[in-house]
């Protein structure tokens, strides 16, 4: 395990170049179509609940939390929350990390269209490699191959290139294929493809991401720099 973990961190390393309270009265009155209600309360009444007005009658009510309603077997269910929860807390980990290697491996691209000598190319994506090996070795080092996985999809998603595709941009050929084999090895692969429309798995990270999205990233004032 020891190996593969190794041989995953290696790839992944040359890769990287988630309604309030409410009361509503309404009148019949003809004079106004909104009318304020005032309540009389004896001096017995210490207890105040929420209340709407149904066809003129006032009526009680309060709101109630939402309810999951399973009607399959308990061992199935516990066994797709447990899957759920494993998936949801890897993408809460990488997300953040594809992000920010999006932003690098993008403006990467975009300089390397601007140069047509090989050996500055080379220069300049030996550069920017390092940038990539200093903000990102030491939290891949802690990623299992399971994470990996996601953060290659991530990866792609933030990019529109799959990490087998990257590698062989900036390494050649010949590295991506060797990479690629080790990977395979490892039980995993460069080549995680991104189609949340028509894979599961794809679906329910890009549902995650969107919920991360609501609560970190779209929120007045901040930028994103983030090719999608």
């Amino acid at each position: 395990m020891a190996g593969r973990k190794h041989i995953f961190r290696l790839s992944v390393l040359i890769c990287l170049l988630t309604v309030g309270p409410f009361v509503f009265a309404q009148s019949t009155d003809s004079v106004s179509t909104k009318k304020v209600v005032k309540v009389e309360y004896g001096p017995n009444d210490t207890v105040f609940v929420k209340a709407m007005i149904i066809n003129g009658e006032l009526l009680g009510g309060r709101e109630i939390s939402e309810v999951l309603v399973w009607g399959g077997d308990p061992k199935e269910a516990a066994k797709y929350w447990a899957n759920w929860t494993r998936l949801r807390n890897a993408v809460y980990l990488t997300y953040p990390y594809a992000r920010s290697a999006g932003v690098v491996m993008n403006d990467v691209n975009k300089h390397l269209e601007n140069i047509n000598s090989k050996a500055e190319r080379k220069k300049y994506i030996k550069s920017r490699e390092k940038d990539l090996r200093a903000g990102f070795t030491d939290k891949v080092t802690d990623l299992s191959i399971y994470q990996g996985r996601v953060l290659m999809k991530l990866i792609n998603r933030q990019t529109g290139n799959n990490c087998y595709e990257i590698v062989r941009e900036m390494k050649g050929g010949f590295t991506a294929g060797f990479y690629q084999t080790l990977m395979f090895f490892a039980g995993t692969s460069l080549k995680q493809g991104w189609n949340p429309q028509e894979e599961q798995f794809d679906k329910q990270i890009e549902e995650i991401v969107q919920e991360i999205d609501r609560m970190y990233y779209n929120y007045p004032g901040f930028t994103s720099t983030t090719k999608k």
